[in-house]
């Protein structure tokens, strides 16, 4: 038996699974999101732990001798967050999550301050990541840098509550803006432009080694017989990734979620970074990967449901099952900014095109369609990478709407495939590395894709209407850009 603990933004999923990968039980806790500001975002680490603990202590009131038999233990979690520790492990303030905005000034001075920074990590420094987290409390909040001495990621915090040891994995750590990424090695340069040194990050570990072991007093909190170890993990993307089996070269996946991401696994380091394509490490060895990120998918239609007071579900069903045209409106999905192609924190949403007889539904469309151009622009800039992508597994809350996924597939021109198991994703894909770290062997074998219950073709009827609707939208952002800045 393996457990999956995956860390996400809005709650902590844990789930138990077979050898043959079978899943026999899951529990879920929520974990709020703080928005002290305008463009920012923190969580308590100690809700994050607070909540695994419950899903745990749910799965052995539920499935206590498959719970006793626990062999691996997998993490995975949303990335770049800075946690920060002090010399006793005392969490020192909010952890500041992947989708706070605050640090723009930072980024650039770390780049004015170290050339090679892109060389060394493959990607634009970006708001998201960790370094520029940490140059902002250098800045800001300097009696909390002093007392730094630990920065975990938030799922290491996990981690570290559970074996009691500091440890990352390296497709996690790729995204902390601290990562040579091509050596798989922290970049001593990029820790000096922060402040920071080796002494203060976790030891680094691939995906599918074990870290650890479940320290006593929990494995007897659950029932184990024995300590299960503990797998290095993974990001979250990179465990949707194994969860899917996109962990052989060109293999793909669309995740529909509250952010959105379009990522490719591949066979060497491919940084892109004129178009703000992510390169990182994957979560198995000798393995990278690219991603193209949008920071509001499924938020953008759940901000348009907060606005007009109606479920997002609802806003979405109204459409009914196929739209004829694009909408006569258009939405730019830039709510908390954006990643790929501009790496603009400060972008916001815009719609164009309203009129005294535009209704709900047009901007529902307009907003689903926003949220298709914007992955667009992501397959863009990989194909401009010299990446193929020829179809994608679609994965997230959003791959629930037929609808959604066919206005995806005709804007892309290409098909979406659906998994048959609904627990395809992160919470699995940190199973199947806790499997990998137990057992041992080739890990590809524990990650192979999913039976398919669906493949969804572009409408064709669409395809051309939508390609002409998409030089449109592309010709929004610098104009908004521009309009915003006077």
């Amino acid at each position: 038996m393996f457990v999956g603990i995956d860390l996400g933004t809005t709650s902590v999923k844990t789930i138990l699974v077979d050898e043959a990968g079978v899943t026999l039980g899951s529990a879920s806790e929520p974990v709020a999101v703080s928005r002290p500001r305008p463009g920012w975002s923190e969580q308590d680490p100690e809700h994050w732990w607070d909540a695994t603990v419950k899903t745990l202590d749910a799965l052995k009131a539920r499935h206590p001798e498959a719970l006793a038999a626990v062999k691996g233990i997998g993490l995975s979690g949303h990335m770049h967050g800075a946690t920060l520790l002090d010399a006793t492990d005392r969490v020192l303030r909010p952890a500041i999550l992947w989708n706070d905005g605050r640090s723009a000034d930072e980024c650039l001075d770390i780049e004015a301050g170290t050339p090679e920074a892109r060389s060394i990590t493959g990607n634009i420094a970006m708001p998201g990541f960790t370094a520029p987290k940490l140059a902002w409390v250098r800045r800001h909040e300097p009696d909390i840098f002093r007392q730094v001495a630990k920065v975990l990621l938030p799922k290491d915090f996990l981690r570290l509550r559970l074996i009691g040891d500091y440890v990352s994995d390296m497709s996690d750590a790729a995204g902390t803006y601290w990562l040579d990424v091509a050596k798989r090695d922290w970049s001593d340069a990029l820790l000096a432009a922060t402040g920071l040194d080796r002494s203060h990050m976790p030891r680094l570990a691939e995906g599918t080694e074990a870290t650890g072991r479940l320290l006593p007093a929990l494995a007897a909190r659950w029932g184990m017989t024995a300590a299960p170890v503990v797998a290095g993990g993974a990001g979250d993307n990179a465990a949707s990734a194994c969860g899917i089996g996109a962990v052989v070269p060109g293999s793909a996946f669309l995740s529909l979620g509250t952010s959105g991401v379009l990522f490719v696994s591949n066979a060497r380091f491919s940084p892109n970074t004129d178009g703000a394509v992510h390169a990182f490490c994957h979560a198995l060895p000798d393995t990278w990967h690219q991603m193209g990120v949008i920071l509001s998918a499924t938020d953008s239609l759940n901000w348009l449901s907060r606005v007009v007071g109606e479920p997002a579900p609802a806003l979405a069903g109204a459409l009914g099952p196929s739209v004829a045209a694009p909408s006569d409106v258009m939405f730019l999905p830039y709510l908390s900014g954006e990643r790929t192609p501009w790496n603009d924190a400060a972008a916001r949403g815009v719609f164009v095109g309203l009129s005294q007889s535009t209704e709900r539904a047009a901007l529902t469309q307009a907003v689903m369609e926003g949220v298709g151009f914007a992955f667009r622009d992501c397959l863009r800039v990989l194909e401009e990478a010299g990446t193929a992508v020829t179809r994608a597994v679609a994965v997230g809350g959003g791959s629930n709407s037929a609808l959604w996924l066919k206005i995806m597939a005709s804007i892309l021109d290409r098909p979406l495939d659906l998994g048959a198991d609904a627990d395809v994703g992160a919470a699995l894909g940190a199973a199947r590395l806790g499997m990998a770290a137990a057992l041992g062997g080739d890990p590809v074998r524990f990650m192979p894709p999913p039976v398919l219950k669906a493949t969804v073709e572009p409408d064709r009827a669409l395809v051309p209407a939508y390609a002409d609707a998409y030089e449109r939208y592309r010709r929004l952002y610098p104009l908004a850009k521009a309009a915003a800045a006077g």
